[in-house]
């Protein structure tokens, strides 16, 4: 990986990872034993990147979420899944490259797996629009998803997207109705899926490949209706109150767990996922396979039954008086 920006909290742990490579240089260059300098090193490093990330506030969570060296859909392919064989087009409009999919093996077996890709500089954002698909992009995945289903593959969706594109064009091909129709079409699925969150979960734009069977989150994502600064803007009328926002609207995995929006955490390496993608890719294959292995036995009547019952139990009714 190239140099990793830091955040504002991580500004100690850059100090001390600054100190261990020089220190690494020095050694080289004169010929120095500072196995014992450098152990100490590494282990209150461990201790920040441990004691800083696990009081994380939610806001800072956020930012853990966008951070621009986190792994992206492309990235997880490649290290969670072999032979993988991207397809393209919603056979209506154009190919739209803000979502990625196609056949990939994970631990031997065929999957399908599909989601949303962002760029790393301004060229390949532009080519992702940043993300956020048009409805050529979700009627792209219902394309994926009615394969996988035709050959009895089991579905795997990544989700990472600040939400679907709310431009002009795509409100006139149908964003609503094409994220609408991906909503009714997963639920009524015949084959074992699983939705992982593994960066930003936004709006409809996630909901639209997230209705699955089992709904995983990376510790350090974030799933939401809006983003912090636009709740904030709504009802405190700044963006500035985004902290405040970020706290009230539970939008962290552990939060989301604790209220049954989501099925499991799956933790990340101390330092987040930015800082150890090989951890992290171990972390998210060993989750998908236990999970493909408890749904694979199960019945089409058994799975459809079951994810009714999943989303249909979420929430609570408060009777008024």
């Amino acid at each position: 990986m190239a140099t990793v920006a830091h955040l504002d909290f991580e500004r100690t742990i850059a100090d001390v990872e600054e100190q261990i490579s020089s220190l690494r240089t020095l050694a080289r260059e004169r010929g120095l034993d500072v196995s014992n300098e450098l152990l100490a090193l590494e282990r209150k490093l461990n201790g920040l990147k441990h004691d800083t990330f696990a009081n994380l506030s939610p806001i800072e969570r956020v930012q853990v979420a966008r951070h621009p060296k986190r792994p992206y859909m492309l990235d997880y392919t490649e290290m969670v899944f072999t032979d993988f064989v991207e397809l393209h087009g919603d056979r209506q409009f154009r190919d739209d490259a803000s979502i990625v999919g196609g056949w990939a093996r994970l631990d031997g077996e065929t999957v399908m797996v599909l989601g949303q890709q962002k760029g790393r500089d301004m060229k390949e954002n532009l080519l992702r629009n940043f993300g956020m698909p048009h409805p050529e992009g979700y009627r792209k995945a219902l394309r994926l998803m009615k394969l996988a289903e035709k050959f009895r593959r089991p579905l795997i969706t990544l989700i990472d997207t600040p939400g679907a594109y709310p431009g002009i064009g795509a409100e006139e091909r149908g964003q609503g109705e094409a994220i609408a129709r991906n909503l009714r079409e997963m639920a009524a699925l015949t084959i074992p899926s699983i939705a992982v969150v593994i960066g930003e979960g936004g709006s409809g734009g996630a909901l639209a490949i997230g209705v699955s069977d089992r709904v995983l989150m990376l510790e350090n994502s974030i799933y939401s209706v809006i983003s912090p600064e636009g709740c904030a803007a709504i009802l405190w009328k700044s963006g500035a109150e985004r902290d405040k926002a970020a706290t009230a609207m539970k939008i962290t995995a552990g939060d989301l767990k604790g209220l049954g929006v989501i099925d499991e955490v799956i933790p990340e390496p101390a330092g987040g996922a930015h800082s150890n993608w090989e951890d992290t890719a171990l972390a998210l294959k060993a989750a998908l396979v236990r999970n493909l292995a408890e749904l694979r036995p199960l019945s089409v009547q058994e799975l459809r039954e079951a994810r009714w019952a999943k989303y249909m139990g979420m929430g609570r009714w408060r009777q008024a008086g």
